[in-house]
C-alpha cells in the first residue's frame, strides 16, 4: 500500500474516532430559537384578567395581595378543595370586587381554563403541577406567573422554554426573593459597577422546616415530605440564584456552564418520621424511606469563569438564612447573618461600612423601583413587602407592554439546578453540564430595567384589614 493510500485511511480512522467520542449534544440546544423572549414587549392589556390556581398557603396570599392592585381583576379561583375556593371567592367579594367564577377538583384547573378567558394565570400549586399548568396556560392564550420551581428536570425545562417561544406568551417564575430590599439594592449596585466585576457569589435557601414538612395541614398530602423523598439534591435553589443571577447578568452577558453538588446524608427527616409514627399511624408509610440529606452544597461556573454556590438545608435546627453574597473586584456584600458592605472606594476593603456610609448608599443606589412602590409592598405585605413588590410590578408591565424582569430562561435556568444537582449527587458529586436555554442569546440579551420607563401607572387600592397569615421570614 502506498504512503498516500496510508495517509488517507489514518487520516479517515482519527475522523471517525472523533465522531464516536464526541459529546452529544441536547437536540434542543442545536436549535435555533424560534423567538427570543428576552426583553420581549407583549401587547398592553388595560386590564389584566387574573386567574389563580393552587389556593393554599402561597395562593390564598396572592388573592389577598392582588385585591389591592387596580390593573387586575381575579376573574377565576381554582383548588383541589373547594371549601378553599369558596373561602377566597367570598374574600374577593368581601372586598366589593367583582365574584371570581370558582373551580374545584383535581381536573378543574383545565376546565378553568376551557370556560374563562383569562390574561395570567397564576399558579401556587404544589410542584409537580407546574410545568403542565404553565404549558396549558400558555397554550390556552395566557401568561403565566408560576411558582418555584418551572420544572423538575431539564426535559420539563426545555419544554416550558419552547412552548413560551413557540406562544409568545410569558412565563415567569415567581421568584419573589428578587424583590427584597437589600436584594435590589445590591442589584443596582451591581449595575453600577460598584462591587467591580463580580467574580463569586452565593445564595442559599436554609429555613428549619422539619415541623411543617410534617404538618398534616400545611402542605397538603405531605406533598414537600414527599419531595424530599423523591428527589436527592437541592431542591429549592431559586431563592438562593435569583438574586445573585441577575447581580451577575446570568442570561443576559453570561451563562451558567457546569455544576457540581456534593450533600451529606439525612440526619433528621427518616428519624422524625419513626418517632413520629410511634404515635399517629398516618406516619407509617414514611417510615424507612431514604429522605435527601440535610444540607446539599451546590457550585456553579460561568462562561465568563466566574463561579457561584447555591446551598439547601431544610432541616437542620439553625437560623434562617438565604446568605446572599457578592464578591466583586472592588467591593463586597452580604445579607445573613448581617447586612454588610465593603468597598475599596471608601477604604474600606477589609472590614464592613458603617450604618452611615451604608445609608448614603441606600439613598444612591435604591432602585426607582422600590422608591415607587416599596413602603406601599410593607403595607400590603407578603415577607416583608417583596410579594407585593412583585405582584405589582408584573401587572404594571403587562399593562404598560413592558419586559418582565424574569423571563422563561431564568425559570428554566434557576429551576434546572435541582435535577442536575440531584444528577451531581447521584453521581458522587460528578461535574455535570449546564444547558443554555437561551441558546446563545445570552450574548447580546439585555440585563433587566431597574427604571419605571414606560410603567408606573398602576394603581393600588387601600389597604384593608387582613387576617390572612403568611410564612414571615
Amino acid at each position: 500500500m502506498n504512503s498516500d493510500r496510508r495517509d488517507f485511511l489514518k487520516k479517515v480512522s482519527l475522523l471517525s474516532a472523533t465522531a464516536v467520542t464526541l459529546p452529544t449534544l441536547n437536540a434542543e440546544a442545536k436549535a435555533s430559537p424560534r423567538f427570543n423572549m428576552s426583553g420581549y414587549r407583549a401587547p398592553k392589556l388595560d386590564k389584566v384578567r387574573v386567574a389563580i390556581v393552587g389556593l393554599g398557603n402561597r395562593g390564598s396570599g396572592a388573592v389577598d395581595r392582588y385585591t389591592y392592585i387596580e390593573g387586575a381583576e381575579i376573574v377565576a379561583l381554582c383548588d383541589r378543595h373547594e371549601d378553599r375556593a369558596l373561602k377566597q371567592q367570598n374574600l374577593v367579594t368581601g372586598r366589593g370586587l367583582s365574584k371570581p367564577v370558582i373551580y374545584s377538583g383535581d381536573n378543574g384547573w383545565q376546565q378553568m381554563l376551557k370556560d374563562v378567558q383569562i390574561d395570567l394565570l397564576y399558579i401556587c400549586t404544589p410542584w409537580d403541577w407546574h410545568t403542565p399548568m404553565s404549558i396549558a396556560g400558555m397554550k390556552a392564550g395566557a401568561h403565566v406567573a408560576c411558582e418555584v420551581p418551572i420544572g423538575l428536570s431539564v426535559k420539563d425545562c426545555w419544554e416550558v422554554v419552547k412552548v413560551s417561544e413557540q406562544t409568545k406568551k410569558h412565563c415567569m417564575m415567581l421568584e419573589n426573593c428578587c424583590y427584597d430590599f437589600f436584594e435590589m439594592l445590591t442589584l443596582k449596585m451591581a449595575r453600577e459597577g460598584v462591587f467591580g466585576e463580580i467574580i463569586h457569589a452565593e445564595g442559599a435557601y436554609i429555613h428549619d422546616l422539619l415541623d411543617l414538612n410534617f404538618s398534616k395541614t400545611y402542605y397538603d398530602d405531605f406533598w414537600r415530605l414527599k419531595e424530599n423523598i423523591k428527589y436527592n439534591g437541592n431542591l429549592y435553589p431559586t431563592h438562593g440564584i435569583g438574586p445573585v443571577a441577575q447581580c451577575m447578568n446570568v442570561n443576559r452577558g453570561d451563562v451558567m456552564t457546569s455544576l457540581v453538588a456534593m450533600q451529606t446524608d439525612d440526619f433528621h427527616m427518616a428519624e422524625e418520621a419513626e418517632r413520629l409514627a410511634k404515635e399517629d399511624d398516618v406516619y407509617a408509610p414514611f417510615v424507612g424511606k431514604k429522605y435527601r440529606g440535610n444540607m446539599n452544597t451546590t457550585l456553579i461556573r460561568t462562561q465568563k469563569g466566574k463561579t457561584i454556590m447555591i446551598q439547601h438545608d431544610v432541616t437542620s435546627p439553625r437560623p434562617y438564612s438565604r446568605i446572599h453574597l457578592l464578591s466583586g473586584t472592588k467591593g463586597f456584600a452580604e445579607k445573613y447573618p448581617k447586612q454588610g458592605i465593603s468597598l475599596k472606594s471608601y477604604k474600606h476593603g477589609h472590614s464592613f461600612l458603617t450604618d452611615d456610609m451604608v445609608e448614603e448608599l441606600r439613598e444612591k443606589y435604591t432602585p426607582e423601583l422600590v422608591k415607587f412602590i416599596g413602603q406601599e409592598a410593607k403595607k400590603v405585605g407578603g415577607h416583608g413587602g417583596m410579594d407585593f413588590m412583585m405582584d405589582w410590578r408584573l401587572i404594571d408591565c403587562l399593562r404598560n407592554g413592558l419586559p418582565l424582569d424574569q423571563d422563561v430562561y431564568d425559570a428554566a435556568a434557576w429551576s434546572a439546578i435541582v435535577p442536575l444537582s440531584v444528577e451531581s449527587v447521584g453521581k458522587n458529586s460528578k461535574l455535570v453540564s449546564f444547558p443554555d436555554f437561551t441558546k446563545g442569546a445570552w450574548k447580546t440579551n439585555t440585563p433587566v430595567d431597574l427604571t419605571l420607563n414606560g410603567g408606573g401607572n398602576t394603581k393600588i387600592r387601600p389597604k384593608v384589614d387582613n387576617k390572612g397569615k403568611q410564612l414571615n421570614v
